[in-house]
């Protein structure tokens, strides 16, 4: 498989040392970098752009500038001779996001606000002509978490939507009667209904969940809102002055339909789809965080549930049934391998046929510390995850350091997509997430010496 790697903030960190970490980056087989966030980081922990921004571009879109600010030519030189390094490999180069901070249309012009994008898009590629494109992180994504988490819940109308959705043409209060009338059925579960429903495919479980006209009008405007959004990028990426290529970062297949980010809708629009594979628990955005926090929510609303009750229910709505759980507590055992071989695989292959385009598909792959805050996978876990995507047709995908390299990932890494990397603490690369054996040996000669 080919490996793609993101260089995440602080850009720092990889400005300072990255010709010796590109060259071993190259030689275990990396094809290609994602960069950003676009800006620095000073040590008081404000920003500073990566380039300052240009005016005339942002009028010829009819949106006023960011606020010109700081900059620093220091760090400016040295982040486009690391993008120059880049391109000179012939890596594909993208970045994570785009320059923020200029103005909207009013919604009446712009319902998705992806003119005042399209000029924040333009910007950053007239700044950064290295780069084939950027990336969208959760294009169009709809709240997916039952209880509030990671700024947001499934059934509320977070501020400002109410209008958002008017302007869309949406009867605002006919979606707020279908979340309330699904807030309160969750709350009014039985054993009998669910061990009844649960298993019974989607006319049993429209039945369960008491699916009414309010409730299907409430999903259609979500859908319809996120889609609508992914339409508009896409058309005004198209009058850009070069050729931009658009990348979409969504939800893993099974949380997709309550996400509305149809992967198969979503190939109409983007150039390449990354993927989520994000499984680990606790922190947000993990697949086993994610159902368990649903599992818990759904027993604290249905105290005469049981665990594995609750599991039926998520695996009523979501598909999705995980191997060797059937209580929260086996959910702290580690991931088994069927899950990889068969949660994981299936994953994979849903997004390739639902795309149809292997070389659109890019899985995301993080172990789940930084940013996101959750248990950290194993190296035996990232082994898994991309040996089951590969079987499953996966071509390439992009590894989320957390925050950098450590040396297991890495082994894994160069060992499945180009030259095993030696573990030397001598040698010319040795992962920083990892410390040396002198940190511990205070350089005392061993037997082999």
């Amino acid at each position: 498989m080919e490996a793609w790697i993101i260089i995440f903030n602080p850009l720092e960190h990889w400005m300072a040392d990255y010709k010796r970490i590109f060259d071993a980056w190259e030689d275990g087989g990396v094809k290609g970098i994602v960069v950003g966030r676009p800006y620095f980081e000073n040590d008081d922990g404000s920003h500073v752009p990566t380039f300052m921004p240009n005016p005339d571009v942002y009028g010829d879109f009819g949106v006023s500038p960011p606020q010109a600010g700081p900059r620093d030519p220091e760090k400016e030189r040295s982040f486009y001779a690391m993008l120059d390094d880049a391109a000179a490999r012939n890596w594909h180069i993208m970045t994570f996001t785009v320059r923020s901070g200029g103005g909207t249309r009013p919604l009446e012009e712009d319902p998705h606000g992806s003119i005042g994008h399209a000029a924040a898009v333009q910007d950053t590629m007239d700044a950064l002509p290295q780069v084939h494109g950027f990336i969208i992180d959760g294009p169009g994504e709809q709240h997916y978490e039952l209880a509030f988490h990671h700024g947001g819940e499934l059934l509320e109308l977070r501020p400002g939507e109410d209008e958002h959705f008017s302007t869309l043409g949406f009867e605002v209060d006919r979606m707020q009667k279908g979340i309330d009338h699904l807030r309160n059925r969750l709350h009014k579960l039985t054993p009998a209904e669910v061990r009844y429903h649960a298993p019974g495919g989607m006319l049993a479980a429209m039945q369960l969940f008491d699916i009414n006209e309010d409730v299907l009008y409430w999903l259609r405007a979500r859908r319809e809102k996120a889609l609508g959004s992914m339409a508009g990028i896409h058309e005004q990426v198209q009058k850009l002055n070069r050729k931009v290529e658009l990348g979409g970062i969504p939800r893993t297949a099974t949380f997709s339909s309550l996400t509305c980010q149809d992967y198969h809708r979503m190939a109409d629009y983007f150039d390449y789809i990354f993927p989520k594979h994000y499984y680990w628990h606790r922190g947000f955005d993990g697949m086993y965080g994610t159902i368990a926090r649903w599992v818990q929510r759904l027993q604290k609303w249905n105290p005469t549930l049981t665990e594995p009750d609750c599991f039926s229910v998520v695996e009523s709505l979501f598909g999705i049934k995980l191997p060797g759980v059937q209580s929260l507590m086996d959910m702290e055992m580690g991931f088994p391998d069927e899950f990889f071989t068969d949660v994981v695989y299936a994953e994979t292959k849903r997004a390739l046929e639902a795309i149809g385009d292997p070389d659109k598909v890019i899985c995301w792959v993080s172990t789940g510390r930084s940013p996101h805050d959750g248990d950290a996978m194993t190296a035996r876990d990232l082994h898994g995850i991309l040996t089951a995507s590969q079987r499953a047709g996966l071509k390439r995908f992009i590894f989320m350091p957390d925050p950098d390299l450590g040396a297991p990932e890495w082994r894994v890494l160069s060992g499945m997509c180009g030259n095993l990397w030696k573990e030397d603490p001598d040698g010319p690369y040795w992962p920083s997430d990892t410390l040396k054996p002198d940190n511990f040996s205070n350089r005392k000669p061993t037997y082999e010496d």
